[in-house]
């Protein structure tokens, strides 16, 4: 009798998938118990075991979230409480004991917004391609994820911190335990994120908790500085209570949606009051993360795994695309963030507001301000943390900068999140319209060696290209090589020197 290799025995219960004959997929595994009544703002508790086998033919609910106009998502699935899933895709041909390399992928979405059902994140390419098993986590967002109500902590009711964290963490303990028998390697996983999923990868590296759970790290566009303490935290707490308008200890049974309405005006609100800021990040607790992460690898502290890190070009322009506070992309806003920072932190020697629009004095207004945005928010907190972590691991660098016709059309360029159908090979989907004005055949050669480079990562630990494409080097001091990502790959030393000379080193904690 044939082996159904569909069904998959895990540590809390068997499942059956679905097999195409290229990919074989499990969609809604269930790695963690429902978070809901009393493990609302609560860390992940193991689920109850099943013993008849789990239909995993079709997404888990994505995590409840706020609707933005303006940045509007599929999420591939109906949203639900009961959202700690995760989806695991497999070539085809995969037995169980394979040992393949791994790829843990944490989306993105200002730590508010996403999931791992989003069909950008249909793994079928990349794996069918790359002959790596690939995994799509789903956490808790927003104030479901990363509100730290510990300040409201009594005998009686109990508030975890870093929820969204403890929740991934979950997830790759499931993975270390589990995805042998799904094909995988448990010793070869690569944790890979974008945005505030690579906030999580950087804040993961510098988290005591999360040592042995991944082999390798890849963080595209990370906002590693936007970890914040605890005293802010409290305010942001405090906030948001407000709003909500009810006893804390009501709080595991308020109306979701009510907790939404309340989450959204706050995050409306923070970067308004606060330019530069997010209201729901991880937090440095003292309990799960003990410090900021960008100072952790600059004192050799990060754990020593190999790092790809880098950030797109033009990364403040989608934000000005979709008319979105969350950078100061406006000279007021500039100009309170720096206002902020130097009364938060009066004994931090920091570079002077003039002495930093002068280093972009070469650029139009317009471009001064998105340029300064897209540096103080991605490019300059990745570089902190890849100079601080080269000391314990190699680190390769990049900065993507290719765009197609139409993006350049629209003065988006390079912007946030331009990168991410070339990394999973779904450019030209339904919904995608990047590709109308053309330059398809040379999106896809880029989409192509993009993903040989961060799958050869995965897999041998180096980002090696395809025959004929340059070798992309670790960053050193000595030359600080970056990889900047177009047309043609090119190997760059030193590409950020003017903007390093002008921000320094000195705000790796501001945020």
């Amino acid at each position: 009798m044939a082996t159904d290799y569909r069904v998959v025995e895990t540590t809390h219960g068997p499942v059956r998938g679905a097999d195409d004959g290229e990919v074989r997929t499990w969609k809604g595994i269930r790695y963690a118990a429902p978070p809901v009544g009393d493990l609302r703002f609560r860390r992940p508790e193991p689920p109850k075991r099943w013993a008849e086998v789990a239909d995993a033919t079709s997404y888990g609910p994505a995590c409840p979230q706020p609707a933005f106009p303006n940045m509007p998502l599929d999420l591939g699935a109906p949203q639900g409480e009961d959202c700690l899933s995760l989806n695991v895709f497999a070539p085809g041909a995969t037995a169980p004991g394979d040992g393949k390399p791994v790829m843990v992928w944490l989306h993105g979405g200002a730590y508010v917004l996403g999931s791992a059902s989003q069909p950008l994140y249909d793994a079928r390419r990349l794996v069918a391609g790359g002959d790596v098993v690939v995994v799509t986590v789903n956490y808790r967002l927003g104030a479901l994820g990363f509100l730290d109500l510990s300040c409201l902590n009594t005998a009686r009711r109990r508030f975890d911190s870093n929820i969204g964290l403890h929740d991934v963490l979950a997830a790759l303990h499931w993975v270390r335990d589990n995805i042998a028998a799904f094909g995988g390697d448990p010793q070869r996983v690569t944790l890979f994120g974008e945005s505030a999923g690579a906030g999580i990868v950087t804040t993961l590296l510098a988290t005591p908790a999360a040592e042995g759970v991944f082999a390798g790290a890849i963080a595209q566009s990370s906002p590693a500085t936007s970890v914040y303490d605890r005293g802010r935290a409290e305010r942001v707490a405090v906030s948001f209570l407000h709003k909500l308008g009810v006893d804390p200890a009501t709080l595991p049974d308020a109306p979701i949606a009510a907790i939404l309405a309340a989450s959204q005006r706050v995050f409306d609100e923070v970067p308004v009051r606060n330019p530069g800021t997010l209201a729901f990040v991880p937090i440095v607790d003292g309990d799960l993360l003990h410090d900021y992460p960008v100072k952790v690898a600059q004192e050799g502290r990060s754990h020593p795994v190999p790092l790809i890190i880098g950030t797109n070009k033009h990364e403040a322009a989608l934000f000005r695309l979709m008319r979105s506070p969350l950078m100061p992309i406006t000279p007021h806003a500039i100009t309170s963030m720096f206002t902020q920072i130097a009364a938060e932190q009066p004994d931090l020697q920091l570079p002077s507001q003039e002495q930093i629009v002068s280093a972009y004095s070469g650029l139009r207004r317009k471009a001064r301000f998105l340029s300064i945005a897209t540096d103080v928010g991605f490019r300059m907190p990745s570089v902190w943390l890849a100079e601080g972590h080269s000391s314990v691991a190699p680190v390769y660098l990049y900065r993507f900068d290719y765009s197609t016709p139409l993006l350049k059309l629209l003065l988006v360029n390079a912007a946030h999140a331009t990168e991410l159908p070339y990394i999973w090979g779904n450019l030209g989907a339904p919904k995608d319209p990047t590709l109308k004005l053309g330059g398809a055949k040379t999106a896809k050669a880029v989409s192509k060696r993009v993903r040989t480079r961060w799958v050869n990562f995965a897999t041998h630990g180096k980002p090696e290209g395809p025959d004929g494409e340059p070798d992309w080097t670790p960053y050193q001091e000595a030359d600080r090589a970056c990889l900047l990502i177009d047309k043609r790959d090119a190997i760059v030393n030193d590409v950020d020197a003017p903007i390093r000379a002008a921000w320094g080193t000195q705000m790796v904690s501001f945020r």
